[in-house]
């Protein structure tokens, strides 16, 4: 009975939330890979 009080236990909206964080998560990795292969190499100019 207690247990169903406790927001730990709200299944509804915990997984919708975590999920939500995961994909957030995965998006902010995958720009930061994406961005530094990607990055233009600076040539030298000082020749």
């Amino acid at each position: 009975m207690i247990t169903q009080n406790i927001a730990l236990f709200n299944w509804s909206n915990g997984v919708i939330m975590i999920s939500v964080f995961g994909l957030v998560c995965l998006f902010l990795i995958g720009y930061l890979i994406k961005f530094m292969a990607g990055g233009s190499k600076k040539k030298d100019e000082s020749k």
